[in-house]
C-alpha cells in the first residue's frame, strides 16, 4: 500500500507549487496593458508586439493550465477532510472557468494581431471589424461569464481551504480574496492587477508549505 500512496502524495506536494508559478505568470503577464480601443493606432501597435502574444500564450493560457493542475493538487489534500465536497466543487468550477477563459485569450492572441497589422498597413474598416470579432457579443459574454465563474471558483476553494483546519484559515481567506481581486482589478483598476497577481503567488506559496505540514501533522496526532 505504501508504494502506491507515496508517489501520489509526492505528486500532489509538487503540484501545489504550480499555483505560485501561476501567480507569478499573472503578475508578469499584466505588467503592461493594451491602450483603449478608442486610441486605435496605439492599440494596433500594442497588439502586434511580441509582449502581447507571449503574455496571452504564456501567462494567460499556459498559466490557466498550471492553475487547474495546482487546484487538483490542493483538492487531493482536501478531499479526505470535512471540506472535501466543497473542494471538489471549487476544482470543477476552476476547471470550467479556466477553459472558457483560455478560449477568450486564444481569440485575442490569434485574432487581434492580424487586425492590428492590417490597420497599420492601411487597410480600412479595421476598428469596426475588431468590434465585431475580437470584441464581439459572443466573446464578451464568454469572457464575462467565465470571469464571474473564476471569481466564484476562487471563493469556493478558498472557503474549503479555510474550513479544513484553523491553521489554514488565513491562507484560505487570502486565496478567496486575492484571485477575485486580480480578476476584478483588470476591469476596474488595471494598475493594481500585476501586484494582485504577485500577491497570489505569495499566498499560494504559503499554502504550498502550510497545507502538507498542517494535514500531515493532524494525521500524525490522530495516529
Amino acid at each position: 500500500m505504501q508504494n502506491t500512496v507515496m508517489p501520489t502524495h509526492r505528486a500532489a506536494r509538487i503540484g501545489l507549487w504550480l499555483l505560485p508559478a501561476y501567480g507569478i505568470l499573472l503578475g508578469l503577464g499584466t505588467l503592461t496593458h493594451q491602450p483603449p480601443i478608442e486610441e486605435f493606432d496605439a492599440y494596433a501597435r500594442y497588439i502586434t508586439t511580441d509582449v502581447f502574444l507571449v503574455s496571452h500564450l504564456g501567462a494567460s493560457i499556459f498559466g490557466a493550465a498550471l492553475a487547474v493542475l495546482g487546484v487538483v493538487a490542493v483538492t487531493a489534500y482536501l478531499v479526505p477532510g470535512r471540506a472535501g465536497r466543497l473542494a471538489i466543487a471549487g476544482l470543477v468550477l476552476t476547471t470550467i472557468a479556466n477553459i472558457y477563459l483560455s478560449a477568450a485569450f486564444g481569440s485575442a492572441a490569434f485574432v487581434q494581431p492580424g487586425i492590428g497589422r492590417a490597420h497599420l498597413a492601411g487597410v480600412p474598416g479595421m476598428p469596426a471589424l475588431n468590434a465585431d470579432t475580437a470584441y464581439g457579443p459572443a466573446l464578451g459574454v464568454t469572457a464575462f461569464s467565465a470571469t464571474l465563474l473564476f471569481v466564484v471558483a476562487a471563493i469556493v476553494l478558498g472557503i474549503a481551504i479555510a474550513r479544513t483546519h484553523r491553521r489554514l484559515r488565513a491562507v484560505g481567506v487570502a486565496y478567496a480574496v486575492l484571485l477575485p481581486l486580480f480578476a476584478i482589478s483588470g476591469f476596474l483598476l488595471p494598475v493594481l492587477q500585476s501586484a494582485a497577481g504577485l500577491a497570489v503567488a505569495i499566498a499560494t506559496a504559503v499554502l504550498a508549505v502550510q497545507l502538507p505540514r498542517t494535514l500531515d501533522s493532524a494525521s500524525s496526532s490522530l495516529d
